[in-house]
């Protein structure tokens, strides 16, 4: 009798963590100065049925436009996007009960911060109006020291209204963490850094700078999944760059648009990602698009496009993929929701689900178990 109780409570026991394993958190970051927000909100999302739950909010805080969390998910860290006053947090992060708790701040070192990455070590941030990088050490509570290096960019581009000075607009590692790239949109450059985790000073050392077409923005980019192959998605002209990837170099394959041809409205591309299967790309255009766009992967490394898509929101500022790649999440800014599409994974298609996140301003998503 007692050896039948075990495996009841076995079967059980299995059947509660398969259950689990569709289970995800969704944590939203937003704008606070145009709604009520109290800036960091945090969903359970089911990855088989696009089903969420909201679970917690930070204490009210401003701009948490960009987040990123730890790897043992046990904290977040987010920028705090205002100007001059603009600050980076690390929270602790309970992921049993959803719950955050600031643990403290430290000065960005530079205006408008509005892109963070970290690993085991450091925490690397984009700051956008300031033109630089700074890089954070994490303690072994999660806190974040002071800046402990600051690389500012210099030179500007052609467009007046947007490029009159660097803007850093992301930072992203290489898939073996020994290179940071970083986008920036004022002077048309892709920069690449060596990453030297554990250096007192000289943690990013830059080895190798791409000029991009002249007027273009870089934005973002994403890897492929092979790690070989890097595209980036260009802001003020909607171009879409291939480029071949090895050891810190960049070297272009090939140049699409996210623009159609019949396109006359404002171009504002926003955001790039690769579905987990590393077949199709998804990019987003806003100011009078509100799109996002569907390419297939070639086996060239060259991307076929397949179709354009109503992101039905208004400014769809950031998207992401669940790990499933079950569903695509896009983040509308001026519309106050959260669009939950469901995927095709055979054509790359998306379809509407019905299911909104209403909340105010949202502009970064990211997923964890």
């Amino acid at each position: 009798m007692k050896h039948i109780s075990y495996l009841i409570t076995a079967f059980l026991l299995c059947l509660i963590a398969k259950g689990q394993e569709n289970k995800l958190h969704l944590v939203v970051g937003t704008y606070t100065n145009s709604c009520d927000s109290n800036g960091i909100y945090i969903y359970t999302f089911d990855s088989n049925t696009g089903e969420f739950i909201y679970k917690s909010a930070s204490d009210k805080i401003i701009n948490p436009s960009y987040l990123a969390v730890s790897n043992d998910r046990k904290f977040i860290y987010s920028v705090y996007e205002n100007g001059l006053q603009s600050k980076i947090s690390a929270f602790a992060f309970n992921e049993f009960t959803a719950e955050l708790k600031l643990i403290n701040t430290q000065d960005s070192k530079g205006a408008d911060p509005c892109y963070i990455i970290n690993d085991t070590k450091n925490v690397i941030v984009a700051n956008y109006s300031g033109g630089n990088i700074s890089v954070f050490r994490k303690n072994n509570d999660g806190s974040l020291t002071e800046a402990k290096q600051v690389i500012q960019h210099f030179g500007k581009g052609k467009n007046k209204n947007r490029q009159e000075k660097p803007h850093v607009h992301m930072v992203h590692f290489s898939p073996d963490k020994k290179y940071i790239l970083a986008n920036d949109l004022g002077n048309d450059k892709v920069y690449s850094y060596k990453y030297s985790q554990d250096a007192t000073k000289e943690i990013l050392r830059l080895t190798d700078t791409i000029n991009i077409k002249s007027g273009s923005g870089p934005r973002h980019l994403c890897f492929s999944k092979d790690g070989n192959s890097i595209y980036l998605l260009n802001e003020l002209d909607g171009t879409l760059n291939t480029f071949g990837y090895s050891k810190g170099k960049l070297k272009k394959v090939d140049e699409t648009t996210i623009v159609t041809k019949d396109f006359s409205g404002e171009i504002s591309a926003a955001d790039i990602h690769i579905s987990p299967d590393g077949k199709f790309l998804y990019a987003t255009n806003r100011g009078t698009a509100n799109t996002i766009s569907i390419f297939k992967v070639l086996k060239n490394r060259k991307l076929e496009f397949k179709e354009n898509s109503s992101t039905l929101g208004k400014t769809p500022r950031n998207f992401t993929i669940d790990p499933s790649g079950n569903f695509l999440l896009v983040a509308h800014q001026n519309s106050n929701n959260i669009v939950i599409f469901k995927r095709n994974k055979s054509t790359g298609a998306i379809k509407d689900t019905g299911k909104r996140i209403n909340l105010c301003a949202p502009v970064c998503l990211v997923f964890t178990k």
